[in-house]
């Protein structure tokens, strides 16, 4: 209940502040396990795709400091978010992204691992392609391209579903493939537009 009033609440803020054209719509799913790779430039970026996806509960992976914010780390935890200590293989959040597409449910993961400004794609970290290859989930890639400020378009791309798979131990190697496909993907939705 508390998570589809904020996303109705989301959705009118960007009808009304922005004016959103969505792209690729008939790639997103009904249902989940499915992980939704994005590329973040803004705060809003978790809140655009999960009001969106408003048939999938999105669950993100979001950094530990937020949940330590009064009142907003409850909102976010209370909305299925869930924390991860950046720059270190988090083995605890790696576990819960792990459970919750075991139970069917949509993972929303953001490769660079923090905002990045401007036209290019940072690096990505290895997190979510090897939750990826443990899971062996499809992954939907997602490019947000904001435009300016307040009553500009915002423009959002859903690619085709990726599915990844390695055969024995998964080694730096398919680390390394599988998030340069990801990216590559989502570099290529920013470029359509």
């Amino acid at each position: 209940m508390f998570y589809h009033l904020i996303t109705v609440l989301f959705r009118f803020f960007f009808k009304v502040l922005f004016r959103c054209r969505i792209y690729g719509w008939h790639n997103v799913p009904q249902t989940g396990p499915l992980i939704i790779c994005s590329n973040h430039t803004s705060w809003f970026d978790p809140p655009l795709v999960g009001s969106i996806c408003k048939h999938l509960r999105v669950h993100f992976m979001a950094k530990e400091e937020l949940f330590n914010i009064f009142l907003f780390g409850l909102i976010i935890s209370k909305l299925g978010a869930f924390p991860v200590k950046r720059d270190t293989a988090d083995r605890r959040a790696i576990k819960k992204a792990l459970q919750l597409l075991e139970e069917g449910k949509v993972v929303g993961l953001f490769p660079e691992g923090t905002r990045v400004k401007g036209e290019e794609l940072g690096q990505p970290f290895h997190g979510p392609a090897l939750i990826t290859l443990m899971s062996k989930k499809p992954v939907l890639p997602v490019a947000i391209k904001w435009t300016g400020g307040l009553f500009r378009p915002v423009e959002i791309r859903f690619g085709n579903m990726l599915n990844f798979q390695v055969e024995g131990k998964i080694k730096k190697e398919n680390l390394e493939t599988v998030s340069v496909k990801i990216m590559r993907e989502i570099e290529i939705l920013l470029k359509s537009s």
